[in-house]
């Protein structure tokens, strides 16, 4: 019977992926197979992989299940939901051996049954929805209902869940519900009396995400600039970083408007460029508010000079670079970690910027507001590097938390009361304390702390000067400023200890650095492992790279841009440093890493 298998069951491990045509509707159905295995206790990951254009070309989502709760995309496709008749070659060969396709057998593909180690299951979607549906849209719709309802049958899904997702989805459009919900049913049955489900792949219910959530970066991150106090946002639309100003704009409609009056207290502005964008900024924070940008790579590039004014000036700002690739316009809506070198020099002259780098949803919730807390303490630009993968990916996270104690910490900044208890004249860049960071106020706080912003040469008193001696006076402090920040930017992680070999990575590359080091340890390879969080690096980082004898330098970029900083900022031999590298636009897999580490061995590296 079509469907059955001698193969052996493959429970709560393997990898589905759906080919659809970008603008087909198919995004909702995707969703739905993802959340109902997540809300059946199963560790699920989620990849969405679609042009930059509104529609028509190809798209594809990947539903990783993986019972050990690796985040990473999986290492192959064992079931594929092939929706688009111009991919179906392309997707059949990503296929593994002895796996199943599925696809809409209204029309006959003979490429389909090219492969005898893959078997072909087809389902006449177009005519069963001609059957019972009215309406091409609705038609083309209730399809990818549909063929959700067949995945259900085949890998074991509760039925029950997937109608309550839909309930929870259409509350109150419940015709919208009642088709849904036949569409759903109708694929269902339609697998279940053809077929002999489930396939040897199969989900079983787990207790594994108790206490998690599914949850992008971009909200997240919105949510994070919301608690930390964030009132004023400016922007310019950008992919992939917009959802996070579309988030924060919804979280403050619902947090930030007084009940009383109907008064908003918050601003969010979409300027006529980029660079606007960051002078809205700049402005807002030298006045007191918590203000920030999102953008990418484009934006970053036109921000310079404005980024190059608040570092010289000393003025808080937080920027959130959701990395896409590059260089120009890149590919757009492609995933990679490409600004590291862009952002940590922004602007011309001698400048040097705080970066943090999230590995996951979670720290773009708190790096959201260690962002804020730096800025202010430290008086200059943050930025959060996220990327396009985490940015825009649901990734199963622990549920956020947050301590109602949290007061933002405003650095050193006087009030009137204290401008008028000083003792001393106020003079903006002096450095009483020794640590780089001067003292500021705040305009209107008080006459006796008012000064000139300039991004002019000025020297520690806040005067204009061209003089050589003031004005390397003031750049040395703000060197002696970008010292401090090591000291208070989150350390890095390491974990194992006293290996001879080492790998060192950031952001979202940890996913697959973890599961890729499961593997080479359990291979027998004994590996330490730093994840970096911040820039500049710490003290924890230079001790990790001096013990050991050989380091991977594990990143998703094709100049390798991690190994350059750490060569620039650290006293470590770049002979020491090995690049594994991957920039096709599409998350890392473990896969990469594995087989980077073996074949710099091979060649004679020492473990």
């Amino acid at each position: 019977m079509p469907g059955s298998s001698a193969a052996p069951a493959r429970v709560n491990d393997f990898t589905i992926r759906f080919a659809n045509v970008n603008g087909s509707g198919s995004a909702s159905a995707n969703s739905l197979i993802l959340k109902a295995i997540c809300r059946m206790g199963v560790p699920v990951v989620g990849k969405n992989f679609f042009p930059s254009n509104i529609q028509g070309l190809p798209a594809w989502y990947e539903i990783r299940v993986t019972r050990a709760g690796w985040r990473a995309r999986g290492a192959s496709v064992d079931l594929l939901v092939a929706m688009n008749a111009e991919t179906y070659a392309r997707d059949l060969a990503d296929v593994a051996p002895g796996g199943w396709l599925v696809y809409d057998s209204s029309w006959p593909q003979e490429l389909l049954h090219s492969r005898a180690d893959v078997q072909a299951l087809g389902v006449p979607l177009a005519e069963l929805c001609t059957e019972h549906f009215e309406g091409g849209r609705t038609r083309t719709l209730m399809k990818n209902v549909m063929y959700a309802g067949v995945l259900a049958a085949l890998v074991d899904l509760d039925p029950a869940v997937l109608r309550g997702l839909l309930d929870e989805s259409f509350a109150r459009q419940q015709r919208l519900r009642d088709t849904n919900v036949r569409a759903l049913e109708t694929g269902y049955q339609w697998a279940r009396a053809h077929w002999s489900c489930p396939l040897p792949l199969r989900v079983e219910r787990m207790e594994a995400t108790r206490g998690q959530v599914l949850i992008d970066g971009n909200t997240a991150a919105a949510l994070g600039c919301l608690y930390a106090g964030a009132t004023v946002g400016a922007w310019y639309p950008i992919t992939p970083s917009t959802s996070l100003m579309d988030a924060f704009r919804g979280f403050c409609a619902q947090y930030r408007v007084d009940p009383a009056t109907g008064r908003h207290d918050y601003v969010i502005l979409q300027a006529e460029d980029e660079l606007a964008a960051i002078g809205i900024v700049i402005g807002a924070a030298w006045n007191g508010a918590r203000a920030f940008t999102p953008t990418s790579g484009p934006g970053i590039s036109l921000m310079q000079e404005f980024l190059g004014l608040a570092y010289y000036a000393e003025v808080p700002a937080v920027i959130f670079d959701v990395q896409r690739v590059g260089p120009s316009t890149g590919m757009p809506t492609r995933t990679q970690q490409c600004d590291l070198l862009a952002c940590a020099w922004a602007s011309h002259g001698d400048t040097r910027h705080v970066l943090l780098f999230p590995d996951s949803p979670a720290e773009c919730f708190t790096m959201a507001v260690q962002a804020f807390d730096l800025a202010e303490r430290l008086q200059t630009p943050v930025f959060v590097l996220s990327d396009l993968d985490i940015g825009m990916n649901d990734w199963l996270t622990p549920e956020l938390t947050w301590d109602d104690g949290y007061r933002p910490d405003r650095g050193k900044l006087l009030s009137a009361e204290q401008v008028a208890a000083l003792t001393t004249k106020f003079h903006r860049y002096l450095d009483p304390d020794g640590d780089g960071i001067p003292y500021r106020t705040l305009p209107g706080v008080s006459p006796k702390a008012a000064y000139f912003t300039r991004g002019s040469g000025h020297n520690r008193l806040g005067a204009y000067t061209e003089d050589s001696a003031e004005y390397q006076d003031v750049m040395d402090r703000l060197a002696r400023k970008f010292r401090t920040a090591a000291t208070l930017v989150p350390p890095a992680l390491s974990d194992g200890q006293g290996a001879s070999l080492g790998l060192v990575s950031f952001g979202s590359c940890d996913a697959p650095v973890r599961e890729a080091l499961a593997e080479l340890r359990a291979g027998g390879l004994a590996i330490d492992y730093l994840r970096v969080r911040a820039f500049p690096f710490g003290t924890e980082v230079e001790e990790f790279l001096a013990a050991h004898a050989a380091l991977f330098v594990v990143e998703q970029n094709r100049d390798a841009q991690l190994r350059s900083l750490l060569t620039l900022a650290t006293a470590v031999d770049k002979r020491r440093l090995f690049s594994i590298l991957h920039y096709d636009g599409l998350p890392m897999r473990a896969r990469c890493i594995v087989d980077g580490v073996r074949a710099v061995l091979a060649e004679g590296v020492q473990a």
